[in-house]
């Protein structure tokens, strides 16, 4: 078969496409083919069986070029932290102009992953899943295959980043009534499982189900669950005085989300999201799914052997960057401030890379940590993403990925250079840049360049208020990075009566 896959760059999209890539031919329909690697994905094995196609659904024209040839495709595409204000009417244009492209196409079926809504009250982003169901259903030929799922759990997630954030920072948490609302998780694993088990199957067609793992719990449950597995005493205090706008403000201060994800997961916590037995997908695909913990213990698994396919920060609705952001991968030479500093060393080129490559994160930004916090503060405060996003995984990185408060632009290992652009609030447009270079004595070094485009006066007063900083921040930044070893742990010896 060939399949249509939208929404390849996203958190879903990416676990998905090797499980189909491995049996069928894959179109991966992308908004920027440039931040795309497939090589970051795929096994090389897999590379020949898929290919690339560059288009945006809300711009209907950029798809004349997207082969039509296929037999199936996976709608993933939502708008659930986008920050847009008539999402609402862009989901459905989207999906309309998605719906008029099958038509022209050879597809017969198109499978949609939407969000269980049995509950009276539906949010605005839950009625919108139903809107986009609608628009969908109505393709000429295209038979429509809808899961509907609650919270889903697994490395990177939203969900769980969000679970985790709170119960490993906060001891103590004043929550709202919505903590009481109640939800049936599943697991990513699952989520993966039924997605790939519904293509081609005839008895799905025009078809949709409610897909949960075995637990129905309260949100309240299912943080002193993941206490539990971490090994923390957690206290929760529910109060009715927070309002969904403080809701989301204490959300946002307090997890690693964007405000407009933040709120849009507090408005639809309001509704219980538990499957309807009616729906049941258990009568199609008899499936035994995880269990909350079990699909906890997963997720902090492949967290703990660096195994995180994807994350929720990954698709470019997740933060404040603008849709055309790979512009920016050549730093502009004019109206331009430059911080350049040039770093000798004689160490083994492979070692300085590889600190290169682990910067930021929990590695942190080899000097003065506290003024990166500090500033990270700040842009959250100013509705930034900060620096609680950290990164996806500790020591690989790939064009597209979030990094702090910056994004990748490019990580070439083989050319010894990595880009970084600036999503944090600015008055302007700022790059961070580390190459190893050869020098004319035959030795390496590490050129580390901070360029800064400023827009109008503010910018302009911004770059000259911090530059007071740069001489301790950006010198004794690419100072330590060449020199930074990793800490010896060395195994304590065992008395002898213990041997």
């Amino acid at each position: 078969m060939k399949i249509l896959l939208t929404g390849a760059t996203g958190y879903i999209g990416q676990r998905l496409l090797p499980l189909l890539a491995a049996e069928h031919d894959v179109v991966c329909l992308v908004r920027d083919a440039r931040r795309f690697a497939l090589a970051d994905i795929l096994p090389e094995t897999l590379l020949p069986r898929v290919s690339v196609a560059q288009g945006d659904l809300l711009k209907p024209e950029t798809l004349a070029d997207v082969p039509t040839d296929i037999d199936a495709a996976y709608y993933l595409v939502h708008s659930m932290s986008g920050g847009s204000k008539n999402f609402y009417q862009l989901e459905q244009e989207s999906a309309r102009n998605f719906t008029q492209f099958l038509d022209t196409t050879t597809a017969r079926q198109v499978i949609y992953l939407s969000g269980i809504a049995n509950d009276q009250g539906l949010s605005v982003h839950l009625r919108s899943r139903y809107a986009v169901e609608d628009v969908l259903s109505q393709a000429a030929t295209a038979k429509l295959t809808v899961l509907r799922a609650s919270i889903i759990i697994g490395s990177g997630s939203a969900s769980f980043e969000i679970i985790r954030d709170l119960v490993e920072k906060l001891p103590v948490m004043v929550t709202p009534r919505w903590l009481n609302s109640r939800c049936q998780p599943i697991g990513i694993r699952d989520i993966m499982f039924y997605l790939t088990q519904v293509l081609d199957n005839p008895a799905c067609f025009d078809r949709a189900f409610d897909v949960g793992g075995p637990d129905v719990l309260a949100y309240r449950d299912m943080l002193l669950g993941l206490a539990a597995v971490r090994g923390y005493k957690r206290w929760i205090v529910t109060v009715p005085v927070l309002t969904p706008r403080l809701s989301s403000w204490w959300l946002y201060l307090v997890t690693s989300t964007t405000f407009s994800l933040a709120q849009s997961l507090v408005e639809s916590l309001k509704n219980d999201t538990v499957c309807d037995p009616a729906k049941s997908i258990d009568a199609v695909i008899p499936h035994h799914c995880m269990s909350y913990r079990e699909a906890l213990a997963l997720a902090f698994t492949r967290i703990e052997q660096n195994e995180v396919v994807s994350s929720w920060s990954d698709a470019l609705s997740s933060g404040t960057m603008r849709q055309n952001y790979m512009d920016a991968i050549q730093i502009p030479k004019n109206g331009m401030f430059f911080d350049r500093q040039l770093m000798p060393f004689q160490r083994p080129v492979p070692e300085v890379l590889d600190n290169i490559w682990r910067i930021g994160g929990d590695r942190g930004w080899y000097k003065t940590d506290w003024l990166w916090q500090l500033r990270g503060i700040l842009d959250k405060a100013v509705g930034g993403p900060g620096l609680r996003r950290g990164r996806r995984s500790p020591s690989r990185l790939r064009a597209g990925d979030p990094l702090d408060f910056w994004r990748v632009l490019v990580a070439d290992k083989a050319n010894r250079r990595l880009l970084l652009y600036a999503e944090m609030k600015l008055p302007g447009e700022a790059w961070l840049q580390f190459r190893i270079v050869d020098q004319e004595d035959g030795s390496q070094a590490v050129e580390q360049l901070a360029a800064y485009r400023p827009r109008g006066l503010a910018g302009r007063l911004y770059w000259y208020s911090v530059l007071p900083f740069h001489g301790i921040i950006f010198k004794g930044m690419v100072k330590n990075l060449v020199r930074y070893r990793e800490p010896v742990t060395v195994p304590q010896q065992q008395p002898e009566h213990a041997q």
